[in-house]
């Protein structure tokens, strides 16, 4: 087989949106140092490359488009990519619960592990169908076609309901904010950032399962089938330029620059100060916890701890030193004189002291 494509290949395309996620990863390695994000935004970093090294690959099979080999590695490294990127949203909404505890509809460390469970299936399930589906590409193995193409549609499917979830939740923080008339600047721009990255990951979503199903029925390929299957710029519309956009627009929006890098650190419910609090605090059994993961059960029956609604004892807890994110008065950028008396402050919070004396309501 001359050819797995069913078109001529571009050589330039991968190259040029090669180039542009790597620009891109520069940016977010250059912010993640800056603003010492690592925690939060790695998988920034991480899905970059990822996707990066997808179109570069991409790249070296449209010189060599009969390469099974390339053209497999190409297709598991582009479909990968985006599953990842969506990770680094979940870090950015759960540091953002961690910020407004009084507004989060429960433990922000528990929301983050639920993501990342549904996440690591959606990637898994991705990688295993684009393998398959690429193995399969032009050869006679009909079921391998039909199997990978099947696993991509579920993972696609997957992924759009846990952005669905995702949209949701970020509506709900955002709506719960703008009732207590406390809504900063930073929070509002981080909500309308999660928005417009996650519609671009559906965006993805929706477009890609057009071309799963489409690939599942060739051998009665209808109007929709040729226009997905036979056009390259499909491929670049659909895929490739709304996760660029994605990158760019967190890079813009840089969570470093709006949300504090300690977790203790949290917005009183005046929507102004900040201050250092014990955090969340599951005490929970393990049995208990991985059987009500997001802590639902306890909320439905009103057994609360005070250090899960430390937020409502604003007196026990120390007002967070170097300015208030809320009013953009704050960094992270330890270039301050003071940053070594901001991290010594940090190891000696009355939190700590408190934490080792629970109490129930």
């Amino acid at each position: 087989m001359d050819s797995l494509y069913l078109y001529n290949p571009s050589h330039a395309l991968p190259a040029v949106f090669a180039v542009l996620v790597g620009m891109s990863m520069l940016l977010h390695i250059y912010q993640n140092f800056r603003y010492r994000f690592w925690r939060v935004t790695f998988w920034m970093f991480w899905a970059a490359l990822v996707f990066m090294t997808g179109w570069i690959l991409r790249c070296v099979s449209s010189y060599y488009p009969a390469n099974r080999n390339i053209y497999i590695a190409a297709t598991v490294f582009i479909y990968a990519g985006p599953p990842i990127f969506s990770a680094a949203e979940y870090n950015v909404l759960a540091r953002l619960m961690y910020y407004l505890p009084m507004h989060a509809p429960f433990n922000p460390g528990r929301a983050l592990l639920f993501f990342i469970y549904l996440g690591s299936a959606v990637e898994s399930l991705t990688a295993a169908g684009a393998s398959l589906y690429a193995t399969s590409r032009g050869g006679a193995d009909k079921n391998a076609l039909l199997t990978g193409g099947t696993l991509i549609s579920v993972s696609l499917a997957l992924q759009a309901a846990v952005e669905c979830i995702f949209i949701s939740l970020v509506a709900l923080m955002h709506y719960r904010c703008a009732r207590a008339k406390t809504l900063p600047y930073n929070v509002r721009s981080l909500c309308f950032m999660l928005y417009g990255t996650s519609t671009f990951v559906l965006l993805r979503c929706i477009a890609r399962a057009i071309e799963s199903f489409s690939t599942e029925t060739t051998t009665t390929c209808n109007a929709v089938c040729r226009l997905v299957l036979f056009n390259e710029w499909y491929l670049y519309v659909f895929e490739a330029a709304p996760m660029v956009l994605y990158t760019y627009w967190i890079n813009l929006v840089h969570p470093g620059r709006l949300l504090p890098t300690d977790k203790h650190r949290y917005l009183d419910p005046n929507g102004v100060t900040e201050r250092m609090g014990p955090m969340w605090v599951d005490q929970r059994s393990t049995r208990e916890k991985l059987m009500d993961l997001l802590s639902l059960g306890g909320a439905m029956r009103g057994r609360i701890t005070t250090r899960e609604v430390f937020w409502l004892q604003p007196e026990k807890w120390e007002v967070a030193s170097g300015g208030s994110f809320a009013e953009g008065t704050a960094t992270n950028v330890d270039s301050a004189p003071e940053a070594h008396i901001r991290r010594a402050r940090r190891t000696s919070t009355p939190w700590r002291k408190i934490r080792s004396t629970p109490s129930v309501v």
